[in-house]
């Protein structure tokens, strides 16, 4: 690790200009609430003008992810779902690893017989269905994100044949940790990782920041060697290890920190992203 002071690694003068920019979203590109912050969007706006792509990566829907892009100016492709669902910057297909729709419905009836007291979203291409709307924790997701779900229990009614790409369970910490114990014995062919004590996510396995990085350089036509990520938490490390160069916020978990390249001295609440970028370009 190197550790920085501006931006610019101590005792470097040599750094190139990175051909493409990956940032992780939530704890790295938005604010404390997880919304955007238009200061930051003058310095996007300038590497558009340079023609450097600046990619979002994150745990995020479609949705979730444009409602960030859309106000920071944001022009690159994006990776959803934390892989599984890669758009292109006009909105076209890159990649979609999906759950099969009979293995979500057998685990959304889990959820609902054994586990009721688990909040599940359950997100799939462009749709974000959740039981119940009003549920506090489905009222502060649909803030934190600026997108609404839609209420609907039957997931075989809400999505077709291609399958889902994410299911997102809140609930108590027992209660998690059972729910991906369970989902992992039960369905091998997904992925059930825990965010946080009170939040798992479940999608395809084998789903990787990682392989998404690679679908969007082969998209623009640049080496990973080339690229630049910023991230926070430990599910964006897959990522950081992909490119050429990478950078722990300055609220980064310390695994994070010791994994990164660099430490950017600004935090994501300062903006730390565009202060870094605008420097690493000398803007």
């Amino acid at each position: 690790m190197v550790q920085t002071t501006w931006g610019i690694p101590q005792g470097r003068t040599d750094m190139a200009e990175p051909k493409i920019v990956f940032s992780d979203v939530d704890g790295t590109i938005v604010d404390g609430v997880h919304h955007p912050m238009p200061a930051d969007a003058p310095t996007f706006a300038r590497l558009a003008e340079r023609g450097v792509p600046v990619c979002l990566v994150s745990a995020r829907s479609p949705e979730g992810v444009e409602s960030v892009r859309s106000r920071l100016g944001i022009v690159g492709a994006m990776a959803c779902f934390s892989g599984a669902y890669v758009l292109g910057p006009h909105g076209e297909e890159l990649v979609s690893r999906t759950i099969s729709l009979e293995a979500a419905a057998e685990i959304k009836d889990f959820l609902v017989h054994d586990l009721p007291q688990v909040v599940a979203a359950t997100y799939g291409f462009h749709t974000w269905v959740v039981d119940d709307r009003t549920d506090p924790r489905n009222v502060e997701e649909e803030y934190f994100v600026q997108a609404q779900a839609t209420q609907c229990a039957d997931v075989r009614a809400a999505f077709d044949e291609r399958g889902i790409h994410k299911f997102l369970l809140m609930g108590e910490p027992a209660q998690i940790l059972r729910a991906r114990d369970v989902v992992r014995e039960r369905h091998p062919e997904v992925t059930a990782v825990l965010s946080r004590p009170e939040l798992c996510e479940i999608m395809a396995g084998g789903v990787s920041k990682a392989d998404a990085v690679h679908a969007i350089c082969d998209y623009y036509g640049v080496s990973p060697a080339d690229a630049v990520a910023f991230g926070d938490g430990e599910n964006d490390l897959e990522m950081m290890r992909a490119v050429g160069s990478s950078y722990a916020m300055a609220n980064a978990v310390p695994a994070v920190k010791e994994a990164a390249m660099h430490v950017c001295p600004w935090s994501n609440v300062e903006g730390g992203v565009a202060r870094t970028l605008a420097e690493v370009f000398g803007l």
